[in-house]
């Protein structure tokens, strides 16, 4: 993987049950509905989406791929211009491989990473910069399974951990403020860009066009949104437009 040439703003895909769902503060049974998620891909790629982040939320808690049939839909049904990263219930080397040969563009790594830490450079030796570790912080630690167990990690520590195992990229959600449209935790974004030299793509809280501008302004090479252009917060266009001006 390249990087991201310029600052992406990225719509979030989130599947439970087989729809659109976007969970607050990561909390399973908050979610909000939100249709068909090929019928979802297409709307935002329309709306000017060069990528797309698909997460399997069922796949999240149970540590397998659980809509696995709506994920492969989406991909199936997305042009090859527009880049697919997918995580969600993604524990193993060869399943990763399975993804990244059917299409996808990255695979995004959370708790296989944190248990497996070698799984990381498995994967990259053979789908060279395509893992993308997700790095979930609540209460300013890593969390993983589903953000419901606690691991000890710093995560500006373990980002430098994963960028020297290959990751080609680091997610960096912050739960506290997930899907809350309350707003960014920019320091803690900062934290994490100023530790690696990889990109990396912020997650959670992002209520407005400032919020995605500020997190170009902290050194994030992209930005994932859900809740708010679910809502109609602001366009997909409007907060391109907004980091443009950073």
């Amino acid at each position: 993987m390249s990087g991201f040439p310029e600052f992406e703003v990225i719509p979030a895909v989130d599947v439970q049950d087989g729809e659109v769902v976007q969970l607050v503060g990561g909390e399973r049974g908050t979610g909000k509905r939100y249709g068909d998620p090929v019928e979802a891909a297409d709307r935002w790629i329309e709306a000017g989406a060069e990528t797309l982040h698909l997460v399997d939320l069922d796949g999240a808690f149970e540590g397998e791929r659980v809509n696995a049939d709506a994920i492969e839909s989406v991909v199936r049904s997305v042009p090859d211009a527009v880049g697919l990263q997918l995580g969600g219930g993604i524990r193993t080397a060869e399943g990763a491989r399975e993804l990244l040969d059917m299409g996808l563009d990255r695979v995004i790594l959370g708790t296989a990473a944190v248990e497996t830490p070698e799984i990381v450079a498995e994967i990259d030796e053979s789908h060279p910069g395509s893992v993308v570790v997700s790095l979930d912080a609540k209460g300013g630690e890593v969390v993983v399974s589903g953000w419901t167990e606690g691991t000890g990690l710093d995560p500006a520590e373990a980002a430098t951990r994963y960028e020297e195992l290959g990751a080609g990229a680091i997610l960096f959600t912050n739960v506290d403020v997930e899907g809350q449209l309350a707003g960014i935790d920019r320091d803690a974004v900062e934290s994490v860009v100023d530790a690696v030299d990889v990109p990396v793509i912020a997650s959670g809280g992002v209520a407005t066009v400032e919020d995605a501008a500020a997190l170009k302004g902290a050194g994030a090479a992209a930005v994932v949104v859900g809740t708010a252009l679910y809502e109609g917060r602001f366009t997909l266009r409007e907060a391109q437009a907004a980091a443009e001006d950073v």
